[in-house]
This record gives structure tokens, C-alpha cells and sequence, in this order.
């Protein structure tokens, strides 16, 4: 069975747009602070979720092992409590996730090896870059449970949507609706351009199709 958001025609919606719906619904998900590393940042993708604790020195377990159970077409969303001083991802893992067509990475925290990713096309997204690694620093605390990517909650099967705007994320139970009324929002604002296009001020035409309620849930 085909997931909503692989219909075609949601491929033409932008994060804004996203971002808006979420808005007029009155639902959060637009992930502050996180940019773009590597790769195209564009994709669209079910949560696969991992957080990340301070390091046991009785149990130190691992740090990437998970990517084996990371299906094609999931993002990896990393919850490392948004530290810099030490990665969670590295080329090793971007390398792995490109060849298996993992959809993406979003890191609450930095990764290393950008170069890799970069050579590979694989996406991520971060707080940002620094080369110190993780291992005997953190260790994999949970998987596929409620995550932070900062000021947003990421569970398992949420939507998490990358283009070079950041990162939204639509909770799984609202896809539909959130990315209808984006798409609603996406024609609208067409309309607009086109409505310009043909002599229209942009006043007017924002005015004539409701450009201010778009975002507004009344």
C-alpha cells in the first residue's frame, strides 16, 4: 500500500507550506536551529527515532549498530540532547544509509565526516559539524520512542520533511489533512503569482484569495 505522502502530487509542496498548514492547525513541528550538512536536503520520510544518554561505564553499549534496522525510505531522527562537543553520525553510517536508500538524517546534535556524505549525495541535517566521536561518550538509550529535535516531539512514523528551509515534522495521524491544506496553501499562493502575472497589485490579489487566513485556523 502506497503511503499518502508518496502521491505525486504532494512532491510539489515546499517546508513553508508545511509549516503554515501545521500552523492553521494549531499543531508544532517546525524544528528551529537544525541546517542542512550534506546532500540535497530534500526528502520525505517516516521517523525512525533513537535517543541518546551520557555513557554507562558498566554497560557502554553501541553507538551505530541501529542502522541495521533502519528500513528504506526512513529518516534516522538522533536525539543527542543537541550536545556539540561529540558526534552520533559519522561516513561510515552516511555510506551504509545512501546504499540501502535511507531517506535521510536529522541529528539533535553534530555529526563528522562530512566530506563522505557530501561524495555520497546522502542528506543530513544537524546543529552542526565537529569531528570528536561519540563512542565511550554516549550510548543508544532508546529506539523507535518519543524524541526531541529541540522545540519538537518526533515519534516513531511521524512525517519528517527536509528541503534547504530545515526540518518539519507532521505527526503520523495528521499527515493527510496537514499535507492537503499545504497543498491547498501551494495553489493558493500560484494563484496569486498568476493573478500578478495578469495585472493584478499584489494587494489586490492577496485580498481576492484570502492570502492573510492561510495560516489561520479562523
Amino acid at each position: 500500500m502506497q503511503e499518502i505522502w508518496q502521491d505525486a502530487k504532494y512532491r510539489v509542496l515546499a517546508n513553508a507550506e508545511i509549516s503554515d498548514a501545521l500552523d492553521f492547525f494549531g499543531l508544532p513541528g517546525s524544528a528551529h536551529g537544525l541546517s542542512g550538512v550534506t546532500g540535497t536536503f530534500r526528502f520525505f520520510g517516516p521517523a525512525y527515532t533513537l535517543r541518546f544518554a551520557p555513557v554507562d561505564k558498566q554497560d557502554p553499549g553501541t553507538v551505530g549498530d541501529f542502522i541495521d534496522d533502519v528500513l528504506p525510505g526512513q529518516v534516522i531522527v538522533l536525539d543527542n540532547g543537541g550536545r556539540t562537543d561529540c558526534t552520533v553520525w559519522g561516513g561510515i553510517l552516511s555510506q551504509i544509509a545512501r546504499s540501502r536508500g535511507i531517506a535521510g538524517t536529522v541529528i539533535h546534535g553534530v555529526c563528522r565526516d562530512v566530506e563522505e556524505a557530501v561524495q555520497c549525495g546522502y542528506p543530513i541535517f544537524s546543529r552542526g559539524t565537529f569531528m570528536r566521536t561519540g563512542k565511550d561518550r554516549v550510548q543508544v538509550e532508546a529506539v523507535n520512542q518519543s524524541v526531541s529535535l529541540g522545540d519538537v516531539r518526533v515519534n516513531k512514523g511521524d512525517l519528517v520533511c527536509g528541503d534547504r528551509d530545515g526540518i518539519v515534522v507532521v505527526p503520523a495521524g495528521r499527515i493527510q489533512e496537514v499535507l492537503d491544506k499545504a497543498l491547498a496553501i501551494h495553489d493558493t499562493e500560484q494563484s496569486i503569482l498568476d493573478s500578478v502575472k495578469s495585472g493584478l497589485t499584489l494587494k489586490q490579489a492577496r485580498e481576492k484569495l484570502g492570502y492573510h487566513q492561510l495560516q489561520r485556523s479562523q
